[in-house]
This record gives C-alpha cells, structure tokens and sequence, in this order.
C-alpha cells in the first residue's frame, strides 16, 4: 500500500514537472525583466520579413512610418508580450549592418607586405549605405526598455543580431535583449516564437566572426600578392584584371579545373560485346550480355564462334517481381539548387534570391535548411488542404487528403533550427520564375506526401552457347506520386510472354565493339555535390562562390551550361600545384569548416581556432611567395613570356605596435620622420592625433621583443634606443632597452614623457589622461607656477587666452662644460666647440663665440659668457610649475618656447633689452593717441632685434609688471608671462648666453619641431 502510495506520488510529481517544464521559458523570461517594458524594439534581417511579422502580430492593423533609410520602415502596434500589453516597434536592417576590414593606413594596396595583413589589426565598422539604418536603430532604442531579434534563425541571421544588439547597447547600455526563434512567417510560427523568446547564441555569432576574420585577411593577402604581381608580369593581358583569391572559391575552381584535366587525360579504351535481339509479333526484344562488355578482343571473338555454332536460344528463366519507384524525400538547400538547376535551368543564385524573396512574403518557410526530416508535430494537413484549390495541381492534393493525409518520405539529416522547405500558403498571382520555382516546391511537397510509384518487373533469361543472355520488361501498376511530379519519368517497358525451356531463333546474334568515354564537364548541380560532399561553404555560400568564379572569369560556361576553366584559372591551379601545396583541394577549407561547427557547438574556443588557422595560411603564404616564380612559369604557357624580369616586390616595411593608445585604444607604431627623427603614432589617425615625439639625440630606435611585465593596458614592447653622445646622464649607457610606458623612472624624463609626468609609477588602466603626445596646446601644457597656478581664473571673452608653451623635449640638456686640462669649451655633441669672431657689422662685431665644430648641434656661446671651472652658470628659472627636466642645464633648452620672454631690469639706470644689451629710446612718430610718446626698444637692426618694448615713460620694471586683471604676474620667472600687458610685446625669450644675431632654426607651427613646415606636418597627413 505504501508502495503504491509512492507510485502516485511520482506520477503527480511527473505530471506536474511537464507543466512546469511548458511554462518555463514564458516564466523565466517574465522574471528576468530587470525593469518594468512599456516599448519593445523589433528588427528583422530585412523589410518584407518586418513587414509580414508586424502584420501577424498586429493582425493587419499597424501604423507604419517612414525611418531615416527609405528601404526600412517602422511599424508599430500593441501586442502582449511578458506577461503584459506594450508598444512594439518592428523595423528592420538589410543584411549585415556593420562590415569588418583593415584600418585605414593598411586599405591601399602599396601601404605595407601583404603577410602583414594575417596579423594585422581589424576593426569593425558601419559602411555607408547602412548609416541610416544605424541612425534609426539609435533613435528608436532610446525610448525602449527590451529588444527583440527578428533576423533569420541561421549563423549569419546570429551575427546580423549581435551587430544589431551592439548598436543598440552601445546608446542604451541597460537594454534587455531577447532572440525569436522562428521558421516561417505564419501566424501559428509567429506566435510561437513570441510566447517562446530566448536569448541570442554567441557562439554562433562568433562562428561567422571568425569566418569573416580569416576570409578577410587569407582573401586580401592573397589577392593583392596574385593581382600586384601578374599585372606587373603580364601587363598585356592582365593590366585591369583583379585575381582574388578566397579560401572557398579556390576550391570550387580545382573542382572544375581537376575535372577538366581528368577529362584531357582520358585515353580511350575498345571494349567489345555480343548483343542478341528477337523481333517477336507482341514486339522487339534486346537481351543483353551478362558478361557486359570485354576489352580484350580475341577472347570476345572465340566466345561468339561458340554461340554461332549452334544459335538456338533456350529460356532458362522467367520471373517478375514488384518494382517500386521511391518519391523525393523532403526538400533541403542543395536539393533545391541542385534539382532547380537540373530540372528548371536556373543557376543556383537566381534560385535563392527568388527563394528568400518568397519567404518574406510568406509563400514557403526559410530556405535555407540542412533538414530534410519533417518534425513530428509540425502537422501537415493544413499546408496540402491549402493547395486543393489549384486548378493544376488541386486534385492530386484532394487525392493526398483521401488516403488518409500526409505521409511524407523524410531523409536523415536535421540541422535542429529549421524545418525542411515547403509552401505555407496558397499563391496564385506569382509569374515568372517566381511562379516556377513556387511551382515547384508545391510540386515537390505533395509529392513528397503521397505514395511510392508501383510497377511490375518481368525478367526473362536466355541461353546461347552456354552464354547467358538478359531482357527486362515493366508494367507500371500505379503511378502516384509521378501525376503530380513531372521532373521525373517512369515508362512502361513492354516484353512478350515467355514460357520456361522454350526454344527460338534470335533474330540477330551480332559481335559489336565500342570505346570508353571520358567523364562530363560538371554542371551547376554536379559542382553543388561535389561542395557539399567535401564541406567547401555551406548551403547559403555555394551559390555566392559559384558565381565568383564565375566573375573572375576563371570559369566558363559551355552551351550546354557545363563549367569549362578558363585560361587564368588553369594557369593559378597549375602554379599552386606545383609549389607543392594542394590549394585547389578542399582540405584545407574543410578543416576550417568542421572547426566552425564546433565553435557552433561550445566545444572548441572563438580564438584558439583563429589563432590556428591564420597562422596555418601564413605558412602557406610565405612559402608561396618565395616560389612566387613557379606561379609565373604555369602562367607563361597560356600567356606567353613575361613581359619583364621578374623583380622581388618591394614593400613599405609595415610598422609594428608598441604599445595601446591611451585615449582611443589602436595601435601606436614606430615612425620615422622626414628628418630623420622618431616618433611614435597612433594608428586611429586623423581621428586620433595621439603622438608621441622622440628628441633629437635618439639616433637609432626599434621595437624590441621583450614586454613590460609592469605597464599596462597589456602589451608594451620595449624599445631598443641609442643615444648621442652627451644627451644622457653620465651613468646612463648610450645603448639600451627601455620602457616608454612609465616604468623606467629615468628614460621617462630624458624622452620627457609628459603624459607620465604625473605619477611616478607604471599607468594603470582607467580613462585616458591629457597629454603631451596629442597636440601641444593641451591644457596641461599650459605655464603655469607652482603656488598661483591653481587659482588663476579662467580668461573671460574679452581678455586674451594666454598663448601655449610647449614643453619639447630638451635636446640640448647636457650642460655646457670645459676640459679642465687645457680649458676647451665641448659642445652638445661631446667634442670641442670651435672659437669664431663676428665679422658682420653691428653692434657685436668682433666679439668671439663658440659653435659646434661639425655643425650637428644647434650650440652658441659667446666667449666672453664662458662659465669656467670656477664660474657656475646662472641659475634656471623654473616653467609650467616643474623642472624642465632631470638634469641640470646651463641654459634654457630650445625645446622651450617662452611667451613674452624674461628680461634683465634696467642695470645702471640704463634700459636693457632681452638681448642684455643698452636699449635705444624712440618717439612714436605715427598719428594716433601714442604720438610723441617714447619708449625703449632693441638698438639692432630691425631683423636682428629680439622684440623687446617698453614705454619710457612707465617707471615699474618689466619683470614686475602686472596684467589688467591683476591675477597673476607676466614675468616668465612668476607665471604665465603670456599676456600683453601695458603695450608689451610678445616674443620668444633669449637668454643671456645666447646669441642675439644667432638664427634660430624654425620649427613646425602645429609640432614644434624642426625640419618640416606645417604643410608637411606628419600631423597634418
């Protein structure tokens, strides 16, 4: 008793749980809801599928408006969805929304060797065509709480979803996301599908990306080598041709090239046979020889003479059994390409677009299917009760219904997403191959849903000789499914009655020879198969790689709508081939494509699989490129001689990363200015600006292999830097292996890295910082002391933004030194400095100065300004509230640019200009408020003069004048010193131990570095 008590309990407990297992999904979506839905955004793969969806949901009554693409609507209608009534939004994308290439500095073809492209950063973006599109998603999403992915239920229609979601989210971070799962647009599918969302598949989705990765970079590297190198060899002939390459595509060209050379190799072989025929008053007979055929004639010949010695024939056997004729079995993909291409002369392209475009109209369910098994409770009868209204095919589908329904012939294969195809509902009004190919998947349905073809076989077995002979005769007892399926015939064969050990006279016993034929050039349909059995593409991708060959004009067609390779075709398979690598074989492809699978499955990971196959097609690429000749030779014997020596391609060297942009996150390369110079930029350019500039003193720099275990975001190369002689701290080696990324304490202040000045340790990752390596009027460049700085108010409109001061790299920081041994002034460059006397006239004629003796450094020194051993240099005022740098100097460095300039107060009651010498007072001679007023200024000629000015009859020194709004002082040693005040003059300073009349090199007005002018900025590009 207690045991049956048990019993029930468990059946109650079963009964309940398969309630609760129906309820789960709804209950599980309902409760995932972190906010409360008032609107859901919809978006289907394309507008007519938009279209029909909103149109069931809303049973005909939804409002549509136009969105900011022309070719995508908006519709909107209430529906209950999550457990409520709410605001849907159905609109739709066309296709992929986002496309994914290389960045820009690699789109040219020139810009770098193409085995760069197979580690070469991508990035995706949206092309311009589908601006709009993104545009309405963005707008749209704002005022909704959830969104719904209405795409096609296959790999790419995952991938179109997770563009779509990353739009989305990208405006609305919080939005749930949800996917409907969905085979045809019907209203019981709909419905479905909405009672039943889920969530979308990533791995799926990361599927396509990686197959769109690697046909991306293995495609572009291969097709730039073939193109850049064959135009150049056979300009005659191939000057304006583009030779692609693509992973798939290569392929599906050795299938028809191997085919084509099978057949040119064939060699026809004689064969013979003994035929035997009975002309008999119920009708002709041909019995055939069991034997079939020999090659071998003199055996043929003695076994003839036997039967010709005595040709009365005896039946030996008579027999006749059931035959049947197997109905199609449920339709999938490539049975529709195959059989459409076969039967109703349509190319497999052309099938498939007007195959979708029935689909979003509702006519069929989604056609593209691995399935060719009808699920068990997908019923059936509405779909052929749908169809008994044709006047052609109506009956045959009443006579399905009278059998007792649908029993439909299934095959073996079942993708787990998509029924098998078939129509949904009755059309009447299509024309064209629209109507055609309608027609036949009507056709192909209901046959597909009837019975066998019955018949009866008669076989009648003679002998003659002690040779046997066969004749097969058949009556056709039923046709079935062949009223309805006219793409297949079965004809009633008729043979007169014989009797067992009856004897008769053949009418003709003849020997007859023959030849073996070589194989056929493939057919569209052949060509589907061979794809399919090897796994190149998949069934929506067979049609597009067809067509490609096609394009490229590897391939041909035949009359008889037979694939022929052309001459370029022949000519690449046969160069690949004799390098050694099968590439016109399928294995290669297949192997990426089992591997897809299984990242479909979460059995294997998105990027391992990546990683092992780019790295697998490099290999390839870089052998082939080294016996690139092989490829010329296979070519020169359809084309002829190259029409030039075949020279080694010589690429710009493609930079490699060195470290992540701190503000947009690309890559920043190693560069080499046009002076020779380094630098360091970043690859989102011009959007991004990032740079990052090396001094002078750097002679020699490069990546080295080595990571900073320290600095982040992960990886920061370092860099192999050589230095001249002089520009470093004594202990500081002049070749090293640095880090640029804030670690190195000392390479931080002598590349004077001033995005890094601000701690003192490795960066950490967190928002980007201002810094000097963007632009050098960045705000933290701005001067600015110490103590005021922080308080000093912003400019109001009126007043005069203080002019920038770029904190360059001090080129010049070793200070100036003398040998103590015979007291030699030593440049910037290490050596002694030569002595030279002014000759030009002014006021320092014959004043001697010191310059570098080979001219490399910017060095000057006047010789009467010479700080000796026992004489130290004047001491440094400080700028932009820190040292200029870690090392002391005994001058300014000319990376420094000083807005209005510091100048000596006056020195025995005589005005001193910024060159320290005797200012000349002037009287405004011009007409104006100023007339007649004096003020001091340089005593040199105007283009020597330094720009000092001052008004003579202002009695405070120039260094404690103070600007208008009284906030900080303008001196150079007190703070900005960038703003006009008082009639002042802004100038560059120079300093005491400069020289006035010594011509400053220019510099870049965007930069600030010598040797280039704006327009040749690498900024500017």
């Amino acid at each position: 008793m207690i045991f049956c008590r048990n019993i029930l309990a468990f059946s109650r407990l079963r009964i309940l749980t398969r309630s609760s297992v129906r309820l789960c999904s709804a209950e599980t979506t309902i409760m995932s809801m972190r906010i409360p839905v008032k609107k859901v955004l919809c978006v289907a793969e394309k507008n007519d599928a938009a279209k029909g969806i909103g149109d069931i949901m809303s049973n005909g009554r939804m409002r549509r408006r136009e969105g900011l693409s022309k070719f995508n609507k908006i519709y909107e209608y209430e529906y209950h969805l999550f457990g409520r009534d709410v605001t849907v939004i159905m609109t739709s994308v066309s296709g992929h929304l986002l496309g994914m290439d290389f960045q820009r500095h690699l789109k040219s073809w020139h810009s770098c060797n193409p085995v760069s492209l197979f580690d070469a950063e991508v990035e995706k973006y949206c092309p311009d065509d589908m601006v709009n599109i993104k545009r309405t998603l963005e707008r749209e999403v704002r005022q909704c709480q959830a969104l719904i992915i209405w795409t096609d239920c296959d790999r790419e229609g995952e991938n179109i979803g997770f563009e779509i979601i990353d739009v989305c989210k990208a405006v609305k971070p919080n939005l749930q996301v949800f996917r409907a799962r969905f085979s045809e647009i019907t209203p019981r599918s709909i419905r479905t599908a909405c009672e039943n969302v889920t969530q979308p598949d990533q791995n799926t989705s990361d599927a396509v990306d990686v197959r769109m990765e690697l046909d991306l970079r293995i495609g572009a590297a291969f097709t730039r080598f073939q193109t850049l190198r064959l135009q150049k060899i056979f300009p005659s002939v191939l000057s304006d041709q583009l030779i692609s390459y693509g992973s798939c595509q290569f392929p599906t060209l050795g299938f028809v090239v191997e085919r084509f050379k099978a057949i040119q190799a064939f060699i026809p072989e004689s064969f013979y046979k003994i035929r035997v025929t009975h002309e008999h008053e119920d009708g002709n007979v041909e019995f055939s020889w069991k034997r079939n055929r020999l090659f071998n004639h003199t055996a043929c010949l003695v076994l003839y003479q036997i039967c010709m010695e005595d040709p009365t024939a005896t039946v030996v056997h008579v027999g006749s059994k059931p035959k049947s004729k197997w109905r199609p079995v449920a339709l999938d993909t490539v049975e529709l390409e195959k059989l459409v291409s076969r039967k109703l002369k349509i190319g497999a392209k052309e099938t498939m677009k007007i195959a979708e475009k029935l689909y979003t109209q509702g006519y069929i369910s989604y056609p593209r299917t691995e399935t060719n098994i009808f699920p068990k409770d997908l019923n059936l009868t509405p779909l052929v009760e749908q169809q008994t209204q044709n006047p052609q095919w109506g009956g045959f589908a009443q006579r399905i219904m009278e059998w007792g329904g649908p029993t439909p012939r299934n095959g073996s294969k079942s993708d787990q997403a998509h029924p098998p195809i078939h129509p949904t509902k009755y059309a009447s009004n299509l024309q064209g191959n629209e109507q055609r190919i309608y027609e036949f998947i009507v056709r192909h349905f209901l046959a597909c849903c009837s019975k066998d073809a019955q018949g009866q076989e008669t076989t009648v077995e003679i002998d003659i000789g002690a040779e046997r002979f066969v004749a097969h005769g058949l009556m056709i007892i039923a046709r079935n499914y062949l009223d309805v399926y006219p793409y297949e015939k079965w004809n009633t064969k008729v043979i007169p009655v014989y009797e067992m050990g009856e004897r008769f006279q053949p009418t003709t016993v003849e020997m007859v020879d023959g030849e073996t034929s070589p194989p056929q050039l493939l057919t569209e349909a052949d060509l589907i198969s061979l794809m399919e059995k090897h796994g190149i593409g998949t069934d929506a991708t067979h049609a597009e790689h067809i067509e490609t060959i096609k394009s490229r004009m590897y391939v041909g067609l035949t009359p008889e709508q037979r694939f022929l390779p052309g001459e370029l075709g022949m000519g690449l398979v046969e160069g690949y081939d004799s390098m050694g690598f099968e590439m016109s074989k399928p294995d290669l492809r297949a192997e990426l494509e089992a591997d897809l699978k299984l990242i479909c499955e979460g059995r294997k990971d998105k990027f391992t699989v990546l990683r092992h196959q780019v790295q697998k097609y490099k290999q390839v690429f870089i052998e082939a490129a080294a016996k690139a000749t092989k490829l010329d030779e296979a070519l020169s014997q359809y084309f002829g001689q190259a029409a030039q020596p075949v020279e080694q391609q010589i690429y710009a060297e493609t930079p490699l990363p060195i470290r992540k942009c701190p503000h947009c996150n690309r890559d920043m390369v190693l560069k080499t200015k046009r002076d020779g110079g380094f630098y360091i930029s970043c690859l989102g350019y011009p959007s991004c600006k990032t740079s990052i500039w090396l001094p002078s003193s750097v002679l020699e720099v490069s990546r080295d292999d080595s990571v900073c275990d320290v600095c982040r975001p992960h990886p920061v190369h370092k860099l192999k830097l050589k230095f001249r002689r002089g520009s470093v701290p004594p202990l500081m080696p002049l070749e090293f292996v640095g880090c640029i990324g804030g670690c190195d304490e000392t390479l931080r202040e002598v590349l004077d890295l001033k995005y890094l000045h601000s701690s003192g340790r490795a960066p950490q990752p967190g928002p980007p910082r201002e810094s000097n390596h963007r632009q050098s009027n960045q705000t933290n460049n701005h001067m600015n002391n110490g103590r005021g700085g922080q308080n000093r108010k912003p400019p109001t409109k009126k007043e005069r933004k203080p002019q920038t001061v770029t904190l360059a790299v001090q080129r010049n920081a070793q200070p100036i030194t003398t040998n103590p041994e015979n007291n030699d002034v030593v440049c910037n460059c290490g050596v002694s400095a030569v002595q030279l006397t002014v000759r030009k006239e002014g006021p320092n004629q014959g004043r001697q100065f010191y310059k570098c003796n080979g001219g490399k450094c910017n060095f000057f020194l006047w010789a009467d300004q010479e700080s000796g051993p026992s004489r130290s240099p004047p001491p440094l005022q400080a700028s932009a509230g820190r040292p200029s740098t870690s090392f002391n100097s005994s001058r300014p460095s000319e990376g420094f640019r000083m807005a209005g300039g510091s100048r000596d107060s006056e020195a025995g009651g005589q005005t001193m200009c910024m060159c320290n010498q005797p200012a000349i007072t002037r009287t405004v001679q011009k007409e104006g408020a100023n007339k007649g007023r004096q003020f001091h200024t340089c005593s040199k000629p105007r283009e020597q003069q330094c720009g000092f000015f001052q008004w003579a009859d202002e009695n405070a020194p120039p260094g404690e004048q103070h600007s208008p709004s009284g906030d900080f002082p303008t001196s150079f040693g007190g703070g900005s010193g960038a703003q006009r005040g008082f009639g002042q003059k802004n100038k560059r300073t120079n300093n005491s131990d400069q020289a006035p009349t010594a011509k400053r090199q220019r510099t870049c007005g965007i930069c600030h570095q010598p040797g280039h002018n704006r327009t040749n900025c690498p900024q500017n590009r």
